[in-house]
């Protein structure tokens, strides 16, 4: 039983990383510019592909990735220039439209670009497994883990220590007063997106030995990081990690105790239970509302 249970939990882990990943992007522009984008899973899959199709035109990994993830920064930048930028005070809904319209755009230019073909990676490491109490670790598990441990640390370090993090902090907080005080409220958002691209295509690559991508792949990743962040509270970078653990976690014990059919389920059930008992979220300010 316990090795059954550290199985499930290893795998949890994993996958709750990711959906970290995703909720960070989404809490990045969520706080920039109160836009909810769910295009941020196609950046997931714009990672993985790019980097699978990379590797086959001749580069190394390493290289193949950094290429990945300057073509989904451009991908994010290209979307608030284009589409968000140009919307400007439009409603709520209306720039969740745009976003909705920018994913399928991007899932459909992957089809035509690449294929609609599964592709995987080799592990980064190897696939010998891990033996830890009668279950086993890939490799390739502790490279999703390890790698996004350091991005949230670099990303700490980002927003309290470096003036541009601090300018989006303050823009998220007040974007009239950040705006008086000489902050280019233009570039930040810009940055913004671009960041939210980046850290979507770090999970897509890192995903990809585990679980094959193709262009239509970021989407259920992208409504399961959506998930993670709405549980740890919208906008809270600590809550999107927690909210992804959280969510990877319960994924992978309903999956193994309940009935894997209903694996994708059980985050949007966490979804409905946490909005229902706790509205912002566990890390979410409570009785306030941004506007």
């Amino acid at each position: 039983m316990l090795a059954e249970f550290l199985q499930f939990l290893f795998s949890g882990i994993t996958v709750g990383a990711i959906y970290a990943l995703v909720a960070l992007g989404f809490s990045i522009i969520y706080n920039a510019s109160h836009v909810i984008n769910f295009a941020q899973g196609e950046f997931v899959m714009i990672g993985g592909m790019a980097t699978v199709f990379m590797m086959a035109g001749g580069l190394p990994l390493p290289a193949a990735m950094l290429v990945a993830v300057a073509i989904a920064v451009c991908a994010g930048l290209a979307l608030e220039r284009f589409a968000v930028g140009q919307s400007r005070g439009a409603s709520v809904v209306t720039l969740i439209i745009i976003t909705i319209g920018a994913s399928i755009f991007l899932r459909g230019l992957a089809s035509v670009v690449w294929d609609r073909n599964f592709h995987t990676l080799p592990s980064f490491s190897g696939d010998e497994p891990i033996r830890l109490a009668g279950a086993t670790l890939t490799p390739q598990s502790l490279w999703v883990l390890g790698v996004t441990l350091v991005v949230a640390v670099l990303l700490f370090w980002f927003f309290t220590r470096t003036l541009m993090g601090k300018a989006m902090l303050a823009t998220a907080h007040n974007r009239l007063a950040a705006q008086l005080v000489g902050i280019n409220t233009r570039f930040v958002l810009m940055l913004s997106f671009g960041l939210a691209a980046a850290l979507g295509a770090i999970g897509g690559i890192l995903i990809t030995p585990i679980a094959p991508t193709y262009f239509e792949g970021g989407v259920m990743l992208g409504l399961k990081g959506f998930s993670a962040a709405i549980v740890g509270g919208l906008g809270h970078g600590l809550g999107a990690i927690v909210g992804g653990l959280i969510v990877g976690i319960a994924e992978a014990m309903g999956a193994g105790y309940i009935s894997s059919a209903y694996k994708d389920a059980f985050a949007f059930v966490l979804i409905l239970l946490v909005l229902f008992f706790m509205p912002s979220g566990l890390f979410g300010v409570r009785g306030t509302e941004r506007v």
